[in-house]
């Protein structure tokens, strides 16, 4: 009896141990996205753009699929920065993964075209 409590107590605590893999990965987004945050300028803005390439191309999560907002926050930052066509096309693609951002998306789109 004592020798199958030891197994479930060793079995239980090694799969307590293992590490479960999240929907979408970030990469380095948190520091990138702080870094702009605090500073705002041009280099923190190339950061941050860089690390949302990165996390649209190579998407590691359970999901395979960009987290909530890329897109768009993507799109905003080339809007900023002149490029209308890609931006727009950024936020298109959120409103194709996440249709619930419909509504926010298109009250964005509206006002740029204005």
């Amino acid at each position: 009896m004592k020798k199958y409590i030891y197994i479930y107590i060793i079995a239980f605590a090694f799969s307590s141990c293992s590490t479960t893999k999240g929907l979408y990965s970030w990469d380095k987004y948190q520091k990138a996205s702080y870094n702009y945050f605090k500073k705002a300028d041009e280099k923190s803005i190339d950061q941050i753009m860089v690390q949302y390439q990165k996390i649209i191309k190579q998407q590691k999560g359970t999901r395979k699929v960009t987290p909530p907002g890329m897109f768009a926050d993507y799109g905003y930052f080339l809007i900023q920065r002149g490029d209308l066509k890609r931006g727009k096309e950024n936020l298109k693609k959120e409103i194709l993964l996440y249709p619930e951002s419909k509504i926010f998306i298109d009250r964005i789109l509206k006002l740029i075209e204005e």
